[in-house]
């Protein structure tokens, strides 16, 4: 959907057809759970965060500034709302999904795959929050520095160090989980 056509759905919600708001939500939802996601780390306050987002997006649409995208402005409020749902539940429980035993006649690809990933997961989970959702923004939702800089309200000068940074950081976590890991064979 393209922005203009975006503006025109707006628009006839705002004039009434309040039920197309489904197609909005159809759109974003799943970059809206995501983001919640890399935020709060459980999916049960993620899917919440997400769906309480909507809703605010919904009940605030006729603020909604046709200045920006309207993604970059439901974007800030998912972040928003994610946050509040972290610092409200400060728990963190092991996903019982991380727990279950690997087959072993699973192929030696998968394995070394699925070792990358559990390292790069693990290395991740040290750096501070700022530094997961800056990485995780640029890299894997492959936002640009000034769409990450409108949805966490920091400067796009400022996130480009702070990316640079964060590998670094992930680049130094990594080095060391590795070094043990060697060390334990």
């Amino acid at each position: 959907m393209t922005q203009q056509e975006e503006y025109v759905l707006i628009d006839r919600i705002l004039a009434g057809e309040r039920n197309l708001y489904a197609h909005l939500v159809d759109s974003y939802k799943s970059y809206a759970f995501t983001l919640a996601l890399k935020i709060t780390n459980v999916r049960g306050d993620a899917e919440e965060a997400a769906q309480d987002a909507f809703i605010k997006a919904f009940h605030n649409l006729q603020g909604f500034n046709r200045e920006a995208k309207f993604s970059t402005w439901l974007y800030r409020i998912v972040f928003n709302t994610a946050v509040s749902y972290k610092r409200k539940n400060k728990r963190q429980f092991d996903s019982i999904e991380s727990t279950i035993i690997e087959h072993r006649q699973e192929a030696e690809g998968n394995l070394e795959k699925k070792d990358k990933s559990k390292f790069i997961a693990e290395a991740m989970r040290k750096l501070n929050d700022a530094d997961q959702l800056a990485l995780t923004m640029y890299y894997l939702q492959e936002f640009s520095l000034e769409e990450i800089a409108e949805v966490t309200g920091m400067q796009a000068n400022t996130l480009k160090v702070r990316v640079h940074r964060a590998r670094q950081r992930l680049a130094d976590e990594l080095t060391g989980i590795l070094k043990q890991e060697a060390l334990t064979l």
